[in-house]
């Protein structure tokens, strides 16, 4: 490709981004702001709103082995990890742009290098995988629209831009709608598609705050945050806040007391450094959308980051605890693979092929401490940062003193083999699509937070292709779709004294008068608690029910249990994997704790309500 064509697709992404992305790195720093307020008329003061319900699925726990478990391979690593191996010869060139993640440790031990190796599993399956650490978003999006220009030019495996990026499942949502924006001049075969998941977050990724904010979330009004905005750390908070009806301040250029406030980091390492190194600034204040005439100085309170920026906070300054993480949350954040349609259907078997080293990768990772090991030493190696014995740590998750001697969690991830990339697109029976939950529901946050950036968004069905997977499934020996009880994660009620309550929300769902059947219009915020539920996977849920004052007060009693015990009902019956016996208790209330006086009519229609509360749970 020539440098003019090359300058062009550069120039059309930024002018896309601008218009419409949702990872804007102008937006990201205050000197691209300032650029910006020089081109673009004067933005209308922003009114911070509670953020739309992070409606997500549940699940996602270690599903023992699939593949045949094959010795660990090749100790040395390539590529500056420490004696170079023989490279892969004969195998098809692929490309593919990670962030530093450690959940994607399948991915490494089946490279056996940044560039797989002769006797790596990825060439075994005839791939010859390069690997690269690459952290900007929208450098991604411009390598997957290089490789579509040079593939729409007749370049059948084109040498130029990236085959595949690994992202975050909940920033799908935004990355996708502004590339494929990008990509559609190119014709609608060029769409970028997700066809895989590799790993999860399963703490690493976390909003720490002050732990006042964690015994009483309120607190948290008139904070400030600083995290890369409409991305997958910024979604916890974003979930967090719905679930506390807590509002979120959008606009990162002014401060509202009654909100959360943000300051825009360049990514997550820059959003743990403007705490370690106490950012401030000035900002106008704003009450209800609406300047009041003052001016604030602004300090960073707390951080919205993952590992390593995690553990720079804890061991540069301290002060702060996990808020809430991707422990808790553990069904929000997988490790998506995303390609080009085009290439990917025109390569059909060596799509798969890589695949398939994935998750034999994956299942060594899990069983074999030689295999992690090897695995953290390639990560160290494509990361360039940090050693094995680090990478390793930080994968299985500790909790250390930090820097003021608060224990402090840090790390945590888990990698996927092929049934937990089954469970994870709803592909086993009983089970839901949590991708699809999880990418829906963090879009629309996006979609409600930031209109102006991103009006809309493609479907998860749009932008999805399972059909490697099914093949996989299909073919791969020993390989089932069915879940066995060890594969369920072990819910247990914590006891008062180690009762960790993580959220408490009320859902207006209707039921009919005197009864404990649904209204018609309820089903839509039944499906929008359960998708909440799924993302929120590894929480014990309580059901609250509570009536007004009219009638009996015991059969008020009766009554509020019935319509708790329907909720549960409604949720096992969608997805009897997703909630096993012991995840969700019922609780009932009749009349006794109403919220408002029941003197109006609007007073015992608020009354009338179902609570969610989302504890910790101490069985995993």
């Amino acid at each position: 490709m020539n440098g003019s064509t090359t300058t062009k697709i550069i120039i059309f992404l930024v002018v896309v981004g601008l218009a419409i992305g949702g990872y804007k790195l102008m937006q990201a720093s205050e000197g691209g702001r300032k650029m910006l307020g020089t081109v673009l008329p004067a933005a209308k003061v922003k009114e911070a709103v509670v953020p739309a319900k992070a409606d997500l699925p549940a699940l996602n726990t270690d599903s023992g082995g699939d593949l045949s478990v094959t010795p660990v391979v090749d100790n040395n690593v390539g590529g500056g990890g420490g004696g170079a191996s023989s490279a892969c010869v004969n195998g098809k060139e692929v490309r593919m742009l990670v962030w530093a993640w450690n959940a994607q440790m399948g991915i490494m031990y089946s490279n056996s290098a940044p560039q797989s190796t002769q006797t790596s599993l990825m060439c075994k399956q005839g791939v010859n995988l390069q690997l690269s650490r690459q952290d900007d978003v929208s450098k991604m999006q411009e390598a997957l629209v290089t490789f579509a220009d040079s593939l729409s030019r007749g370049e059948e495996n084109p040498s130029s831009g990236a085959h595949f990026v690994a992202i975050m499942g909940d920033g799908g949502a935004a990355f996708l709608s502004s590339l494929n924006k990008s990509l559609s001049k190119y014709g609608p075969e060029y769409k970028a598609k997700v066809i895989a998941t590799c790993g999860y977050s399963r703490g690493e990724d976390k909003f720490m705050g002050p732990a006042s904010w964690k015994v009483t979330p309120r607190a948290a009004r008139g904070g400030v945050v600083a995290g890369y905005l409409r991305d997958g750390d910024w979604n916890i908070a974003q979930k967090w806040l719905a679930d506390n009806e807590i509002k979120n301040n959008p606009d990162e250029k002014t401060y509202d007391p009654d909100a959360l406030n943000w300051v825009a980091a360049n990514d997550y390492i820059d959003a743990a450094e403007k705490y370690v190194t106490g950012y401030t600034e000035k900002r106008p204040v704003v009450k209800n959308g609406k300047p009041t005439g003052e001016t604030k100085t602004i300090k960073v309170d707390a951080s919205v980051t993952w590992t390593p920026g995690d553990v720079t906070i804890a061991k540069k300054k301290g002060g702060l605890v996990s808020i809430v993480s991707t422990k808790e949350y553990n069904s929000q954040m997988p490790c998506i693979v995303i390609g080009i349609d085009k290439w990917m259907k025109n390569n059909r078997e060596d799509v798969k092929g890589m695949l398939t080293a994935f998750y034999q990768g994956a299942d060594q990772v899990k069983k074999n401490p030689a295999a992690l090991n090897k695995a953290a030493a390639v990560s160290a190696a494509v990361y360039k940062e940090q050693d094995a014995a680090y990478w390793a740590k930080y994968y299985k998750g500790v909790t250390e003193d930090d820097a003021q001697n608060i224990p402090v969690p840090l790390g945590g991830s888990s990698v996927n083999n092929l049934r937990d990339a089954l469970l994870t697109f709803g592909m086993v029976p009983g089970s839901s699509d949590l991708f699809a939950a999880t990418y829906t529901v963090f879009g629309n946050i996006v979609k409600q937070q930031y209109p102006e950036l991103m009006p809309s968004f493609p479907s998860a069905e749009e932008i999805t292709d399972k059909s490697y997977l099914r093949e996989m499934a299909t073919k791969t020996k020993g390989t089932t779709t069915k879940v066995a009880k060890a594969d369920l994660p072990k819910f247990v009620a914590p006891s008062e004294s180690n009762r960790q309550e993580i959220s408490r929300r009320a859902w207006k769902i209707r039921f009919k008068t005197g009864q404990a059947s649904f209204t018609p219009d309820a089903v839509s915020q039944l499906t929008q608690l359960q998708r909440d539920l799924l993302i929120a996977g590894n929480t014990v849920v309580e059901v609250h029910g509570h009536t007004d004052n009219v009638g009996d007060p015991a059969k008020n009693m009766t009554l509020s249990e019935a319509r708790a015990f329907a909720v549960e009902q409604w949720l096992q019956k969608k997805s009897p994997v997703n909630f096993p016996q012991g995840r969700v208790r019922v609780f009932s209330h009749g009349s006794e704790n109403p919220v408002v006086p029941n003197s109006t009519e609007a007073g015992k229609a608020q009354n009338r309500r179902v609570e969610i509360v989302l504890l910790g749970n101490t069985g995993g």
